[in-house]
């Protein structure tokens, strides 16, 4: 008898990966087609045309210098492509994804389903450091607001988790509600140092306000790469921990009996999606409603399994940011900042999804 139950386990494992396998691959190729189709679409609009095909050559002439490729092609569109829209757009897709990735991890640790990546305080914190460093005219250096805006940030988590800690528990899951509460005491408290370094600003006010609202203008490939680099490696970690943190959604008794370091996990995903939400703030502002909706809407359709809500949760996270950014840029007769558009269409569409009683 034994021995026929050891051998119909790895059975059963295999079906339940296999199975596992579809779900994810099912809706992820269309997801993963839209957004390549985004990023065509989004290249090719805004006040000069580009058509698909130019935009396809010009990237393969940056990768070859094939003269097949090379011949016809517009110097001008070239630089408009490579130098201006790609820089943006793939630093708008990766800001969007990590929004949407640290939106599922704080809903997944915290177990509340309105934590976003702001419940700690980290945008408060980044907008702090970043107005700090307008104040004091930095902007100028080419890296003073972004290291300042994530310094902030990062100050900002630790001190939320040291205003957490009781020591009466070694579990963060214990203190959720205390991490809660010290984010939105923190947040607060910045949020009138903020209004003090803008009413002392002068002359700078107006590029406080503006940097707080959200932008993606003037982006260039340093932006996305960074944002891309802490964007794979918080997709790692948070892929190797994404069966732990199904089981801490179960309570902290039932994850630490099915073997789970609920402390250690807990610890390391908050982390991770603190600063994934640092560097997506240092680089474009204020962009709000993208990691609070975006985990309910997909987890609507694919059901609670983070292994499968990660992947796609990042996917129309990085889809849906690069749709409002392209409307902004391209659709509207006036660029407005990102933050404003996401605010307004995310507020009314999370509005209707609680008052459904989905979010629960």
């Amino acid at each position: 008898m034994d021995q026929s139950r050891k051998k119909k386990h790895p059975r059963k494992t295999a079906s339940g990966i296999s199975l596992m396998r579809h779900a994810l691959i099912r809706p992820a190729l269309p997801l993963f087609f839209c957004l390549g189709a985004m990023v065509l679409a989004s290249a090719s609009m805004g006040y000069i045309k580009i058509p698909f095909a130019d935009i396809i050559k010009i990237v393969l002439m940056s990768i070859s210098d094939n003269e097949f490729i090379t011949k016809g092609i517009n110097e001008a569109h070239a630089v408009i492509v490579m130098d201006v829209r790609l820089p943006r757009i793939l630093t708008c897709a990766s800001v969007g994804a990590s929004l949407a990735l640290s939106g599922v991890i704080f809903q997944g640790i915290l177990l509340n389903p309105l934590a976003d990546p702001y419940t700690l305080g980290v945008s408060a914190g980044a907008a702090f450091g970043a107005s700090i460093a307008l104040l004091l005219n930095l902007g100028a250096l080419f890296v003073s607001v972004p290291l300042s805006a994530f310094a902030g940030a990062c100050a900002t988590l630790f001190f939320v988790i040291y205003l957490s800690y009781t020591g009466k528990s070694s579990s963060p899951l214990l203190s959720s509600n205390s991490l809660i509460l010290s984010g939105i005491i923190v947040a607060a408290i910045l949020s009138a140092g903020i209004s003090f370094l803008k009413y002392t600003a002068d002359e700078q006010v107006g590029v406080i306000i503006f940097w707080l609202m959200g932008s993606f203008a003037s982006k260039t490939w340093m932006d996305a790469a960074v944002t891309a680099v802490f964007l794979l490696v918080g997709f790692m970690i948070s892929l190797m921990f994404a069966r732990d943190l199904n089981l801490i959604s179960l309570g902290e008794r039932s994850a630490s009996s099915l073997g789970v370091d609920t402390s250690k996990v807990t610890l390391i995903l908050l982390v991770t999606g603190s600063l994934l939400a640092a560097v997506s703030v240092s680089v474009s502002g204020i962009i709000g409603f993208v990691g609070l909706l975006i985990p309910h809407m997909v987890r609507l359709v694919t059901g609670p399994d983070n292994r499968v809500l990660i992947p796609l949760s990042m996917l129309l996270g990085a889809i849906l940011l690069l749709a409002a950014d392209t409307v902004t840029r391209a659709v509207l007769p006036h660029e407005i900042p990102i933050g404003v558009l996401t605010a307004l269409i995310g507020g009314p569409v999370f509005c209707w999804i609680f008052k459904r009683g989905k979010v629960g």
